[in-house]
């Protein structure tokens, strides 16, 4: 009798995501070390949103202020200790990880 080959584990799609707060750029309304949850599943993005991407081979997460012409413009809650679009530019939508979904973060 012949036995099956295992493949290796299937992998799921990532649904949620984990991530902890680093630094201040969005206080108070996110405080470093603080846990949230976003999704990787979004259809539309739009302002006031809180989103995850990459930028500079680092995750960052800032609230979008503007869409343009399919860019966005980040900013932190802190403007006062933020990197944000008003230092880096535009981000394309191909940078976005992930749309923040639990804390629900109204502007």
């Amino acid at each position: 009798m012949k036995s099956l080959k295992s493949f290796g584990k299937l992998r799921r799609p990532k649904i949620f995501m984990l991530r902890r707060v680093v630094g201040g750029s969005m206080s108070p309304k996110l405080r470093p070390g603080q846990l949230l949850f976003a999704t990787p599943l979004f259809k539309r993005l739009k302002p006031g949103q809180v989103i995850i991407f990459q930028h500079q081979g680092k995750e960052k997460i800032k609230r979008i202020e503007r869409l343009e012409q399919d860019k966005l413009f980040v900013i932190g809650d802190n403007l006062s200790i933020s990197t944000d679009s008003r230092h880096f530019g535009w981000l394309a939508p191909q940078d976005v990880v992930a749309r923040v979904v639990w804390p629900k973060l109204a502007k």
